[in-house]
C-alpha cells in the first residue's frame, strides 16, 4: 500500500520561503518517492499555489481563516482566536481521522497545540521553520518585563510537552539543534534550494544582491549602513535588495543617508534566477534566520558570500573565507569591509563563487528529498 503523507500550512499563494521549501518537498513526495500527498490548508486563498504544485498532490481546506484575526482589535482577537482554535481542531481532526494517513506532517503552527492528540493513526513529525531564538517570545507594550517574561516561560514549555510527544521534530540547522537541549528527538534536515541552473554569473559586474522581505529581521536598514560605507569608496557599484512587503521605509532611508542612486529596493520577482546572474556578490544582513535560504540560492548561482554570523543557519552553509565570509553579528564596518574587499579582487571574487556552486550540492532536493524519505521509513517502521 502507497505511503499516505499530509502537509499542512497556512496557504500556499504567497512567496515566502516556507510555502516554497513545503512545494518543493511534497512535490518531490509524490513525482518521485511515489508517496500519496495531501496538503491540507487553512486559509482561503484565490488562484493558483504561488510556486508551481504536482498534479498527483491532493489539495484540501478546512477554510478556518485565522489570519482574519490581525485585522480585529486585541479584545476581539482573544475570543475570535480560541472560537477559531476550537473549530480548527473539530475540523483538523474529522479530517485525518477520515483520510487515515501514515505520516502528519505540522510547520508547528497552531495544530502542534493538540495534534498529538488526535488518534488517527499517524505518526506526528514537525519541522520548524525558524530558529528557536526569540521563538514563541512575548513583548507586549502593555505589559511589565517580568510578565512578558513569566508568559513566554510557560509559552515555550507549553511547546516542549507537545514536541517531546512527536515522532520526530525536525529543526533546520546543527546551530540551532543546540538551542533544544531538552529534547532528544530532534533531527537536522537542511531545506532544499529550488535552483537548478548550469548558467552562473561571471562576477565581473558591478551589482550586489539582497533578498528579503522588508522586514527588521532582514536588517536592511543595518545594510543601508554599511552601504554608505560601500558606495562612498566604489560609487559606480549598486545595491539591488528584491522582497516583498512595504519598501517606502527602506527607500526613504537611503535617501535620508543619500545613497538611494545605489541602493535600490526593487518589489518581489518571479526571476530571481536572472537577477542573482546579473550580480556578482550577495549580502545578508538578518538580525536572525530561521535557515538562510536565499544564501544557498545565490550560492547555486556562483555568487560569493558576505553575511552575518546571525542565528541561526548562515554558519551552517557558509565555509568562510572559502565561499564566502561571515563577520560578527551586527558588525555595520566589517559587514562593508568584506563586501568592499570582493569588490577589489576580482580574481578572489570569482574563485569564491565557484567553490559556492561545489559547495552548495548538499542542499539540492535529491540530496534532501533522500533524507526526508530515510526519516519517514523509520518512524514508519517505529
Amino acid at each position: 500500500m502507497t505511503t499516505k503523507i499530509v502537509y499542512i500550512i497556512g496557504g500556499i499563494w504567497n512567496g515566502s520561503g516556507m510555502e516554497r521549501v513545503l512545494t518543493m518537498k511534497a512535490n518531490y513526495m509524490a513525482d518521485v518517492a511515489g508517496y500519496d500527498v495531501h496538503v491540507l490548508l487553512t486559509e482561503d486563498g484565490e488562484g493558483p499555489s504561488y510556486f508551481p504544485l504536482s498534479e498527483k498532490i491532493h489539495l484540501h481546506n478546512v477554510h478556518v481563516n485565522f489570519d482574519i484575526l490581525y485585522t480585529l482589535p486585541i479584545y476581539k482577537r482573544v475570543f475570535a482566536y480560541l472560537w477559531k482554535q476550537r473549530l480548527y481542531k473539530q475540523r483538523l481532526t474529522d479530517f485525518l481521522v477520515k483520510l487515515k494517513p501514515d505520516i502528519t506532517v505540522t510547520a508547528m503552527r497552531r495544530e502542534i497545540n493538540f495534534i498529538n492528540d488526535i488518534q488517527d493513526g499517524s505518526k506526528k513529525i514537525g519541522e520548524i521553520h525558524f530558529t528557536r531564538i526569540g521563538y514563541r517570545e512575548v513583548k507586549f507594550r502593555f505589559l511589565p518585563d517580568f510578565f512578558n517574561k513569566a508568559i513566554s516561560h510557560l509559552w515555550i514549555n507549553k511547546l516542549l510537552k507537545e514536541v517531546k510527544r512527536l515522532s520526530a521534530f525536525v529543526v533546520l540547522s546543527e546551530e540551532d539543534k543546540l538551542n533544544w537541549p531538552e529534547l532528544k528527538n530532534v533531527q537536522v534536515i537542511y531545506n532544499p534550494i529550488s535552483i537548478n541552473t548550469n548558467i552562473y554569473s561571471n562576477c565581473h559586474s558591478k551589482k550586489v544582491i539582497a533578498v528579503g522581505r522588508y522586514t527588521y529581521q532582514k536588517g536592511f536598514d543595518l545594510l543601508a549602513d554599511a552601504w554608505k560605507i560601500v558606495t562612498a569608496q566604489h560609487p559606480d557599484w549598486e545595491l539591488n535588495i528584491y522582497g516583498g512587503g512595504d519598501a517606502d521605509e527602506y527607500r526613504e532611508l537611503a535617501i535620508k543617508k543619500g545613497i538611494s542612486k545605489t541602493f535600490i529596493c526593487n518589489g518581489p520577482t518571479h526571476n530571481i534566477i536572472d537577477k542573482y546572474l546579473e550580480s556578482s556578490i550577495f549580502v545578508l544582513s538578518s538580525r536572525y534566520e530561521g535557515f538562510g535560504l536565499v544564501i544557498a540560492e545565490a550560492m547555486a548561482c556562483g555568487l560569493p558570500i558576505v553575511s552575518f554570523a546571525c542565528p541561526c543557519g548562515p554558519q551552517d552553509i557558509i565555509s568562510n573565507e572559502e565561499d564566502g565570509f561571515f563577520v560578527d553579528n551586527g558588525n555595520i564596518s566589517l559587514l562593508a569591509k568584506r563586501i568592499v574587499y570582493l569588490i577589489e579582487n576580482e580574481n578572489k571574487r570569482v574563485e569564491m563563487g565557484r567553490k559556492a556552486i561545489e559547495s552548495v550540492n548538499r542542499f539540492k532536493m535529491e540530496n534532501i528529498g533522500t533524507q526526508w524519505v530515510k526519516l519517514f521509513k523509520s518512524v514508519i517502521k517505529e
